[in-house]
């Protein structure tokens, strides 16, 4: 029976040997190489062609979302696991929209590793524990949220356009219904962009509705 090739990339040396040491103990897994760098993880990907990459999220350079996204966009039938340390809901829902096939807490313990690499191996797809609870309550709409709670870090007048973004209302709409002048809009757009680190109005979007946001 062909063994299922594996592709470890994480920057962490100590976390990559324990994989390395984890794939050996089971017959059925080979691995393939490991890569320190999003960089270097995309360019594995496409020169070794495994059929699953175990992906930390914060490594130097590319991140391993950013590097899921590009990795996929050539190779799709490669399943991507994410092994991380960050459980919040931007990383989460950020890897499935890239196209990850499981999620993983680095914490997890090793049995769930491997049934983990099996689920995708198979083309399921899988997340630990916490991450499935974190992703039923999302699912599941247990909201409301406190407006002040919703992106602190904005203002009310920035949440209120944030709020309308995500409604799908263009700058002049926006302008219009809230008695500003296009010119004001564009200044708060830009700065919602900014403090919320997001590239452009469809990202914005995003962030907004996964907050309930634009739904009212």
């Amino acid at each position: 029976m062909d063994k299922t090739s594996i592709l470890i990339a994480d920057d962490e040396p100590a976390f990559r040997s324990g994989l390395r040491a984890l794939l050996k103990s089971a017959n059925e897994l080979a691995l393939v190489g490991d890569a320190e760098t999003g960089s270097e993880a995309i360019r594995l990907a496409a020169e070794l062609q495994p059929d699953i990459i175990l992906m930390d999220i914060n490594m130097p350079g590319v991140n391993g979302i950013e590097a899921t996204r590009r990795i996929l966009n050539t190779s799709p039938h490669i399943g991507i696991l994410i092994l991380t340390m960050f459980e919040d809901d931007d990383s989460v829902f950020a890897a499935m929209r890239a196209g990850a096939r499981g999620y993983l807490l680095k914490g997890a313990l090793k049995a769930e590793i491997l049934r983990a690499i099996q689920t995708v191996g198979g083309g399921g797809v899988v997340f630990g524990a916490a991450i499935a609870q974190r992703m039923m309550r999302y699912f599941a709409g247990v909201k409301p949220i406190e407006s002040s709670d919703l992106f602190p870090e904005l203002t009310d007048r920035e949440r209120e356009i944030l709020d309308r973004i995500a409604k799908g209302m263009n700058n002049s709409e926006i302008a219009n219904a809230l008695t500003l002048s296009q010119k004001t809009i564009r200044n708060h757009v830009s700065n919602i962009f900014n403090k919320l680190q997001v590239a452009d109005r469809a990202q914005a979007i995003v962030r907004a509705r996964e907050k309930g946001m634009g739904s009212s």
